[in-house]
Parts: structure tokens; C-alpha cells; sequence
């Protein structure tokens, strides 16, 4: 039987860098989805307060392996 799969979108942000805002995002969405396959970055920006960086924010596309009840 093929696989078929499911695709969501996330946000993640870290104060620290875009890498970090993925992983923590990914990590994240693993504990609640199982078999996650791919995390494709759709965009990236960064929150601005006085002039300065104050978050990394990154949008996901996320796959997971559908299986219906």
C-alpha cells in the first residue's frame, strides 16, 4: 500500500537565530505528530521592538504520515 502524507504549516521563534527557531519548532510539533518527514522553510522574519531584533520567527511546512481511524 503507498504512503500517504499530511502537510501543515508552524511557526516557530527563538530569540537566538532562525536555526534555533526551527529545531525548537520541530521538536515541538514531534511530541504531538508522529513520523514527521520533512520540514521545509516557507519564510523567515524577525520581530522589531526599539530598532533591534528581538525574535527569529520562521514559517514551516511540515509532513507527517497520514493515518486514518
Amino acid at each position: 500500500m503507498a504512503s500517504v502524507y499530511k502537510v501543515i504549516e508552524i511557526i516557530g521563534g527563538s530569540e537566538k537565530s532562525w536555526e534555533e527557531a526551527t529545531k525548537k519548532a520541530v521538536e515541538l510539533t514531534s511530541k504531538n505528530l508522529k513520523e514527521i518527514r520533512v520540514a521545509e522553510v516557507k519564510e523567515l522574519d524577525a520581530r522589531v521592538e526599539n530598532g533591534k531584533v528581538v525574535e527569529y520567527r520562521v514559517k514551516l511546512r511540515v509532513s507527517f504520515k497520514y493515518k486514518p481511524e
